[in-house]
């Protein structure tokens, strides 16, 4: 194939004859770069339960992802050493944090050796002859994932799933498929969280467009990911390559409330299409325990009844709903399944209680994600409790700066605010970004500092919400020990 120069966000073919020669064979040895990461160890333990044998690398091996993998009998090698190469794989998978002067990918492109990336894996080898559940969007990718896969599991599905988080009812975020009667079965549904970051440094549409979904849910569709897209417009591009994948015979479940989707929308579509949302063929009214009854155009149809919190989550129950219908679950017994729904890691999870002082650890930060997480806590407890919400802008979209001015607005509903974070890491001041929420809003460069100042404010009946799409240094453990003293 000659090479050309093509527009970013043009579709993009990429076909290696070494890795299609590879991808006929019914098990290999494959070679995951980039193998800690959500996805990427998610598709080695898929990989390893369809019979194949896993090894991988990362610059960070360390738990509890490493220790995730070797249980499940995976070596796992620090670093890119190009003696790797040495392992000799059938193949090597390419995730998308691995870039061009890697030293393990030079040395695999000046030798010709078979790669492709995993997305291209999961499609060929795990996805191919599934009915594959899609849930794409800006946010609730993980939660609603995890809420279709639950109903699945409940209705006797005994679907495979692969999500970027860790769904309590399962304790586990990837698997071929579950069990009936206690026995191993081979289902022929698949739910997939579909991600529209970038494929790999040799693929630079999102990830989705190879999962070739049957079911696909567009939750909603906002500008982020700053550092591969350059507008909302770019994102809208990929996100039609989705509808673009989505058969004649498939279904898309939309927002009917975003703009953006309905652009994306207006640009063509071939599948049938159900809409949620306000004036939407599924809509929701919301009981005042936080319980809503579930319609479809316009008949009454389920009632849910669970202990989840914010208009976000019953945006993601309804699609969740909607999309299993698809699949064939009746509506009343979906919404009974969510009943017994226990959220994901890192989803508003509990990390413990001193003193009466509750601290919560949630994976939000968009600001539209820390809207809604302490706007659905604030509805729960209401406004005699104080919220105090403790934030680490460590995304890239965040570290870029893209989305500081809208800091201080998506932190309103918080009674105290501390902010985590140097301006030599971030390249702009968080304490400035901060400063428009006044005295309740202070910033600190050191852990230690903001887990004293966090303690000496906290009071019996406060809720404390940690935010952060990392670590955050331990955080969560040390206010919980500081908090006891």
């Amino acid at each position: 194939m000659a090479s050309v120069k093509i527009p970013y966000l043009t579709f993009v073919p990429y076909i290696n004859k070494h890795a299609l020669r590879v991808l006929r064979t019914d098990h290999m040895h494959i070679h995951i770069l980039g193998i800690c990461g959500t996805f990427m160890g998610g598709l080695a333990v898929l990989a390893k339960e369809a019979g194949h044998k896993v090894t991988g690398c990362d610059a960070n091996v360390y738990p509890p992802m490493s220790t995730q993998l070797e249980a499940q009998g995976i070596e796992l090698i620090q670093g890119f050493d190009p003696k790797q190469t040495e392992l000799n794989p059938d193949l090597y998978v390419i995730g998308n944090v691995v870039s061009r002067g890697n030293p393990l990918v030079e040395e695999i492109l000046n030798r010709s050796l078979p790669y492709v990336s995993g997305p291209q894996w999961i499609g060929e080898h795990i996805l191919r002859n599934k009915w594959v559940l899609a849930v794409a969007g800006t946010h609730g990718k993980t939660t609603t994932s995890a809420m279709l896969a639950w109903i699945l599991e409940d209705a006797g599905y005994a679907p495979g799933f692969l999500i970027g988080g860790v769904p309590m009812n399962f304790g586990i975020s990837a698997r071929l498929s579950g069990t009936i009667d206690g026995k191993s079965a081979e289902s022929d549904f698949f739910v997939i969280e579909a991600d529209e970051y970038d494929t790999a440094f040799f693929d630079k549409r999102s990830k989705f467009v190879h999962y070739h979904a049957k079911t696909a849910v567009m939750n909603n569709l906002e500008y982020d990911h700053a550092d591969i897209f350059p507008d909302l417009h770019a994102i809208e591009t990929q996100f039609h390559h989705l509808v673009r994948t989505v058969p004649g015979i498939g279904r898309l479940i939309v927002n009917g409330d975003e703009a953006s989707l309905q652009r994306v929308l207006a640009r063509g579509c071939w599948s049938e299409q159900e809409s949620f949302g306000q004036d939407a063929d599924w809509q929701l009214t919301e009981q005042d325990n936080g319980s809503f009854d579930v319609l479809f155009k316009g008949k009454h149809e389920g009632h849910v009844a669970w202990s989840l919190t914010g208009k976000h989550n019953r945006s993601n129950a309804l699609a969740a709903i909607a999309c299993a219908r698809h699949v064939g679950v009746p509506i009343a017994q979906a919404c009974v399944s969510l009943a017994t729904f226990d959220s994901v890691k890192r989803r508003m999870e509990v990390r413990g209680v001193v003193d009466n002082i509750t601290v919560y650890d949630d994976f939000a930060h968009h600001p539209t994600a820390i809207a809604t997480t302490v706007g659905g806590l604030r509805q729960k407890i209401g406004k005699s409790g104080r919220i105090l919400a403790v934030l680490e802008p460590r995304s890239n979209t965040m570290k870029l700066g893209a989305m500081k001015d809208a800091l201080p607005g998506s932190l309103k509903d918080a009674d105290l605010v501390f902010g985590f974070g140097s301006r030599q890491a971030l390249g702009w001041s968080l304490g400035d970004a901060l400063a428009p929420l006044g005295k309740i809003a202070s910033a600190y460069e050191e852990i230690d500092a903001l887990v004293a100042a966090v303690a000496a404010a906290a009071r019996p009946g406060d809720q404390i919400i940690v935010m952060s799409n990392g670590g955050f240094g331990g955080v969560h453990q040390k206010l919980l020990e500081a908090l006891g003293r």
